[in-house]
């Protein structure tokens, strides 16, 4: 786990598919469409775990409508 500015936790793709029990393309995929931010350098993706978490819940919590 990477520790950045602010005091971010962050983790690499691999990690946050893991943690979020998805594949890794999909991760990839939730930060292209904007829905979670890419953090780190080219060729060094890192994800915040905060934000994977709200995300996660969000995607996982049937809408009541």
């Amino acid at each position: 786990m990477s520790q950045t500015q602010r005091g971010r936790r962050t983790v690499p793709t691999q990690l946050a598919a893991m943690l979020a029990g998805v594949t890794e393309a999909t991760v990839r995929k939730w930060a292209s469409r904007g829905k979670l931010t890419r953090y780190g350098r080219p060729g060094r993706a890192e994800y915040d775990i905060e934000e994977l978490y709200a995300l996660v819940v969000e995607t996982r919590i049937p809408d009541p409508r």
